[in-house]
């Protein structure tokens, strides 16, 4: 019996300390989060060194070796922005629009519509260049705009909004411009209207106003040149445009000399400003 007793205690010993050296020999494996969390550590620091491509490439590792974690939206949001961080626009609104595709109720989803509007927004150059951008970035505003009204991002889509129609309202004027140069007055006309209809609340509706009067004048339509310019002048009587129209009734007239740093107004300087 006593022997018995020995041989159990014996075993019960080997096997406890077999059980505590296989407890300090092994090695936990991390878990998923903390494998996500780690990759996602670097894509951020590299992210706020600047290096953008990397750090997309690694928010999308975090996304791909864990696409249902929780992680998984934010990564594929933050390789878009890293993108968009160094001017990778196009990349950035297909990374965006595959986003929000894989994570349709996702509750960042207004940042990824934000920023696609912001990938096109900063494509804008300056009258002379093509619409494509402007037009692809009213569009996207205007869906921010509608959908999440309530928001610091429909807030400041407003603004972007007002700058994209002063300079939807400045192509309508170049080309306007470049028709009265060439001659087509016709063409020129309609340019101009459209200002007048649809961009009445931008910079350039006096100098719009201003050009039907000199064509309408030009052309032999004194009473429609006349008819124009008293709206001109019921509206902008102290602006130098309708001192120019004036002088289009009256050659003699010495047109006064208009402190000129303040007249181009807040949106306009704002748009000088973003593509400087």
């Amino acid at each position: 019996m006593l022997k018995k007793i020995l041989i159990i205690l014996f075993v019960s010993v080997v096997f406890y300390s077999c059980s505590n050296k296989n407890k300090k020999d092994l090695v936990i494996a991390p878990s998923d989060e903390e494998n996500i969390l780690a990759i996602y550590k670097e894509a951020a620091e590299a992210l706020e060194d600047g290096d953008g491509f990397y750090a997309s490439k690694k928010f999308r590792e975090a996304e791909n070796l864990f696409p249902q974690s929780n992680w998984a939206p934010k990564a594929a949001l933050m390789a878009s922005y890293a993108l968009y961080s160094i001017n990778f626009y196009s990349d950035s609104i297909f990374s965006l629009e595959r986003y929000l595709q894989n994570y349709p109720f996702d509750k960042d989803a207004v940042y990824a519509h934000y920023l696609i509007a912001m990938c096109y927004f900063e494509q804008i150059l300056d009258e002379k260049k093509d619409l494509k951008p402007v037009l692809k970035a009213k569009e996207k505003i205007e869906f921010v705009i509608n959908n999440y009204p309530n928001t610091d991002y429909a807030n400041d889509a407003q603004y972007k909004l007002d700058l994209i129609i002063d300079q939807l309202a400045a192509k309508e004027m170049y080309i306007g411009r470049y028709y009265i140069k060439v001659e087509k007055w016709i063409a020129a006309i309609n340019r101009f209207k459209i200002v007048v209809k649809d961009y009445e609340k931008t910079v350039y509706i006096e100098e719009a106003l201003h050009r039907l009067v000199e064509i309408y004048y030009k052309i032999g339509l004194v009473e429609e040149a006349e008819k124009i310019a008293k709206v001109l002048g019921y509206n902008y009587e102290s602006g130098e445009w309708y001192e120019n129209s004036y002088k289009v009734f009256n050659k003699k007239y010495e047109t006064k000399k208009i402190a000129k740093e303040k007249k181009d107004g807040f949106i306009k300087r704002k748009i000088k400003s973003l593509f400087e």
